[in-house]
């Protein structure tokens, strides 16, 4: 057996912030950041959370793959911004959707949170334990940045995207998946919970150790899961990577020597949602109608532990 997207959903906050706006802020301009990231744009949180924006996603989903939440079994909740330490956020989306008969709990995994999460789902159902299980990103990273700090500030928005995946006849492709602690002080977070009460904490990253990163990790991923599986990449018809920075994807597309019709891309608008960027980016393929039956696509994520993962699935 084999898990199918049978699903999406994706909600976006209400409120934009685009570089204009944002240079009223911060020491920065629209040239500048379009520049350095391909970022246009993003949106951020006012009156939604990360559980209302996972529920609402997960909502759209369900209802775009004709199941019931009481015929969810298992919900895997990606984020490194949940509204709460305690219950877990998968564990109030699933009060919020009514989703009764579900195991819920949440996986921190940052920007390879989807495709991590993608994985484990694939094995739950290769061991058939489950049959039908809902996998959301959902991020608030605007409450987690330092918007005086133009490094990063720029880089980050918020939102959430969902799938149902369900089992099927089919054939299961191994993933291509890895962490390296030792560079993990290139993107951090350090909690707030255990500092001094009037100690601050945001998202510290270096950019430079970041960028060398993806731009030699996700493509060595790509490459490593498509010769797991004995895949010519002429047989994708889509690569959906990580929206992490415009500059990084171009530079992975140029690596890899594939043409750049095959990356679609909505980093401009919508800036580094996280695990939220990749099922988001799904969604939006799924409304415009790109997305058809048989074609193969490969998913890459990748971000802070330092962690990356790639995935081949079947529409």
């Amino acid at each position: 057996m084999v898990g199918k997207i049978i699903g999406t959903g994706s909600y976006i906050p209400e409120k934009c912030l685009d570089n204009n706006e944002l240079a009223k802020t911060v020491e920065t301009s629209d040239k500048w950041i379009m520049e350095r990231t391909g970022i246009a744009r993003r949106y951020v949180v006012e009156t939604e959370t990360t559980v209302s924006m996972a529920a609402a996603a997960a909502t759209r989903a369900i209802q775009n793959g004709g199941v019931s939440a009481d015929e969810i079994e298992l919900i895997i909740l990606c984020t490194v911004s949940s509204d709460v330490v305690l219950p877990s956020t998968a564990c109030e989306v699933q009060r919020r959707i009514e989703a009764v008969n579900a195991t819920a709990f949440d996986l921190n995994a940052a920007c390879a949170g989807f495709v991590f999460g993608y994985t484990m789902a694939q094995g739950y159902i290769a061991a058939k334990i489950y049959k039908t299980i809902l996998l959301i990103g959902s991020e608030s990273l605007s409450k987690l940045v330092d918007w005086k700090d133009r490094r990063t500030c720029i880089l980050f928005g918020d939102g959430a995207g969902a799938v149902v995946i369900r089992a099927a006849a089919g054939q299961q492709y191994l993933p291509v998946t890895g962490s390296d602690g030792e560079s993990g002080q290139a993107l951090t977070l350090r909690s707030r919970y255990w500092e001094e009460a009037a100690a601050q904490s945001f998202i510290g990253m270096d950019g430079q150790a970041v960028f060398k990163f993806a731009v030699k990790k996700v493509p060595q991923a790509i490459r490593g899961v498509l010769r797991r599986n004995r895949i010519s990449p002429d047989a994708i018809d889509w690569f959906i990577l990580h929206q992490a920075n415009q500059r990084i994807i171009d530079a992975v597309i140029k690596r890899l020597g594939i043409g750049e019709e095959k990356f679609p891309t909505n980093v401009s608008e919508y800036g580094n949602t996280s695990s939220a960027s990749i099922p988001i980016l799904l969604d939006e393929m799924v409304q415009k109608g790109l997305l058809k039956k048989g074609q193969k696509i490969v998913l890459a994520g990748f971000g802070a532990g330092l962690s990356w993962g790639a995935v081949v699935l079947k529409w």
